[in-house]
């Protein structure tokens, strides 16, 4: 094990990207490794004799807590359903930990106490247990939220994580449209069109693809390091190159342009909503056709495919017919973005 470059944490390494790996890697895995953790799946199977259920947990710490289409709670809520989902699990129960800052003001936890209540109702979805501690004012910034979450393991879906050439990547929609409206708004940047969060639960839209899930290899959800990020893990893991079309990419016009603007790459930011399914080509169209019949896949599409070549890595094929590689994030685009 090579020794780490860094002696200290660093906001990096809460980005999604190289350094988190560097970190998982080199100072939890060598300790905790064991069979379930290992995959470093988005979340854990664990078989039982009659069934097999899938845990998972993540903290949220976003900054602002409340923005356009969601806020820490809604955000809290659905990411844990959706490691949940594209582990191929029904999402059953959650956990709730809060970590309050002294001075908070009650209005707002209500709020967000309401919206993780309305969410759980929309996902079918139950809080079972949760934990709330306080803090002294300036010992943390707010609110911080852990949801754990359990599900029971759907049987139809068959992901094996091992990919064909040709096999077809698809996205349920627009992309970076969460991690823009964060940054948007800490900037203060009065868009003619505003942008909104991608945030929602996604078990319903990807329940409704079990016919399919025998030909459906892997889902992942494009959360911290964005779509380029993700699209690498998936490379790396499975020793397949895998080709995206940016003609066929769906992100939104102001999207893009507040991006160009500010010289960053939207392949690489946060989404909330989305979902990269990698399925066989012959029913790919199909999986499309059926995610669009959903008001969360209504744009729905084919991005690009795997490949032999360009083995573990990512190539985005630009409008004028160039390739060029799209690496992992290396550092930090936006902190506190989830």
């Amino acid at each position: 094990m090579g020794k780490m470059q860094y002696d200290r944490i660093l906001l990096s390494h809460g980005s999604g990207g190289k350094l988190s790996h560097e970190l998982i890697e080199k100072i939890f895995l060598p300790v905790f490794r064991n069979p379930l953790l290992e995959p470093l799946d988005d979340g854990a199977l664990i078989k039982f004799e009659s069934t097999s259920l899938v845990m998972t947990t993540d903290s949220y710490v976003v900054d602002p807590i409340f923005f356009p289409g969601g806020d820490i709670g809604k955000l809290a809520v659905s990411g844990t359903i959706n490691d949940l989902a594209v582990m191929g699990a029904l999402p059953k129960y959650l956990s709730l930990g809060l970590i309050i800052e002294e001075g908070f003001f009650l209005r707002d936890l209500k709020k967000i106490v309401e919206s993780i209540h309305q969410t759980c109702e929309r996902a079918g979805v139950q809080i079972v247990t949760g934990d709330t501690k306080v803090v002294p004012k300036g010992m943390m910034d707010k609110i911080f939220i852990n949801t754990s979450g359990v599900g029971v393991l759907q049987e139809g879906f068959k992901l094996t994580g091992r990919l064909n050439s040709g096999d077809k990547i698809i996205i349920n929609g627009a992309i970076g449209d969460h991690g823009t409206t964060i940054l948007a708004l800490r900037e203060g940047l009065n868009l003619n069109t505003p942008i909104s969060s991608d945030c929602a639960p996604l078990n319903g839209l990807i329940q409704s693809l079990l016919p399919y899930g025998e030909h459906i290899r892997i889902m992942r959800d494009p959360t911290r390091g964005g779509v380029a990020t993700t699209l690498n893990e998936i490379a790396k893991a499975c020793h397949k190159g895998l080709i995206i079309n940016q003609e066929t990419l769906p992100i939104r016009k102001e999207v893009q342009s507040l991006c160009e603007i500010l010289g960053i790459d939207p392949l690489y930011m946060a989404n909330e909503g989305k979902v990269i399914i990698i399925a066989s080509n012959e029913v790919a169209k199909e999986i499309v056709s059926e995610m669009g019949k959903h008001p969360l896949g209504e744009k729905a599409c084919i991005i690009g495919e795997v490949v032999e070549e360009f083995s573990g890595k990512v190539v985005l094929e630009t409008e004028y017919g160039s390739r060029r590689i799209l690496d992992m994030l290396t550092g930090e685009q936006l902190p506190r973005i989830c």
